[in-house]
C-alpha cells in the first residue's frame, strides 16, 4: 500500500494499531474478513470431515465462470459466482458426487472443474478485458477495497448462516460421520448434502472479497485441517478452526497493510506455515517420546 509504505511499521504493537485504526477501509477490512473467517471455519470443518475438499475447490472455480459470465452481461460478479456455485452444487448432488470422495467422483468433479475454468476464460476473453480488474479481485481477493455495503452484506449473511448452523449442525454432523446409519435413522442425508453444498457456495461468494476463489482453501480447509489434527471433539475443533481462521486473517491484514504485497498471500502463507508446524509436531512428538523412553531404559540398565 502506498500509505503504509510511506509510514512503515514501528514494531510497537500499540503504535501500529493506532496507525491502522485511522483508516476506515481497514475497519471494513477487519469486520468483513472476521465474519468471513468465522463462517469459513464452521463450513470448512464439515468439508474436511465429509472428505469433500476437492468438490469444494471445484465449486469455487465453477464460481469463476459465473463471475466472468455475470461481468460480461453487466451484472455483479458476486451474484454470478453464487448462482453458478449453487447450480454446480445441485449438479454434484444429482449426479451423486456429493458423497465421500472416490476415484470416479474425483474424475467427474475434475472434468466439471476444467470445463468451468475454460468457460471462465472464454467469458473473460469475450469481455475484451473491460472487467479485468474486477475479475482479478474475484480470483485473488481485495480486502482493502471492501465497502460499507459489503460489510452489511457479510453481516446479514453471517447471521443467516449462523441460524442454519444452529438448526442443522447436529444432523449434518451425524450424516457426515456415518451416512449409512444416519439414513437408516431417518436423517435426510441427500437433502442435507445438497443444503450444505449450497451454503458452501454462498460462503465462497462472500469469501471472494477477502481472499478470492483461487486462495479460498486458506480459510475453508487449512484451519479446519489443523483443528482436526489437534482434537477429535467436534465442538472444540469448530471453535479452533474459527479462531485460527480469524488469527490468520488478522495477521494477513496487518502485515499486508505495511507490506507492498497482497493480503491474500500473507493469509495463505500464515495458514500453510501453521499447518506444517502442527503436522510436523504431530509426527515428531511420538518419535521424541520413543527417544526419551529409550534413554530411560538405557539409564536403568
Amino acid at each position: 500500500m502506498v500509505i503504509a509504505d510511506a509510514i512503515g511499521p514501528s514494531w510497537d504493537l500499540v503504535a501500529d494499531y493506532q496507525i491502522i485504526s485511522q483508516y476506515h477501509f481497514m475497519h471494513n477490512a477487519f469486520l468483513a474478513a472476521t465474519l468471513v473467517a468465522c463462517i469459513a471455519g464452521v463450513v470448512g470443518y464439515f468439508m474436511v470431515i465429509r472428505s469433500q475438499s476437492f468438490a469444494g475447490h471445484s465449486l469455487a472455480n465453477v464460481g469463476f465462470a459465473g463471475a466472468t459470465g455475470a461481468a460480461l452481461v453487466g451484472a455483479s460478479p458476486i451474484v454470478g459466482l453464487f448462482l453458478a456455485g449453487a447450480l454446480a452444487a445441485l449438479g454434484i448432488q444429482v449426479l451423486g458426487l456429493g458423497a465421500r470422495q472416490t476415484r470416479q467422483n474425483d474424475i467427474a468433479v475434475g472434468a466439471i472443474f476444467t470445463l468451468a475454468l475454460a468457460l471462465g476464460y472464454l467469458f473473460l476473453h469475450l469481455s475484451k478485458n473491460e472487467y479485468g480488474n474486477g475479475i482479478y479481485d474475484v480470483l485473488f481477493g481485495n480486502p482493502l477495497g471492501i465497502s460499507d455495503g459489503d460489510v452489511r452484506v457479510n453481516l446479514w449473511a453471517a447471521v443467516f448462516l449462523a441460524l442454519i448452523a444452529v438448526g442443522g449442525a447436529r444432523p449434518l454432523l451425524f450424516a457426515s460421520l456415518d451416512p449409512e446409519v444416519a439414513a437408516a435413522r431417518g436423517v435426510p442425508v441427500r437433502a442435507l448434502g445438497l443444503g450444505y453444498l449450497i451454503v458452501l457456495a454462498l460462503v465462497v461468494a462472500l469469501a471472494v472479497q477477502v481472499i478470492g476463489v483461487l486462495l479460498i482453501f486458506a480459510l475453508l480447509v487449512t484451519p479446519a485441517a489443523i483443528a482436526n489434527v489437534l482434537t477429535t471433539r467436534p465442538v472444540v475443533a469448530i471453535a479452533l478452526a474459527v479462531g485460527l481462521g480469524v488469527l490468520f486473517t488478522w495477521l494477513g491484514l496487518v502485515v499486508g497493510f505495511f507490506a507492498p504485497y497482497p493480503v491474500g498471500f500473507f493469509i495463505t502463507s500464515f495458514a500453510f506455515a501453521a499447518y506444517i508446524v502442527v503436522r510436523g509436531g504431530r509426527w515428531l512428538l511420538p518419535h521424541w517420546h520413543n527417544v526419551l523412553a529409550a534413554q530411560r531404559m538405557h539409564e536403568v540398565r
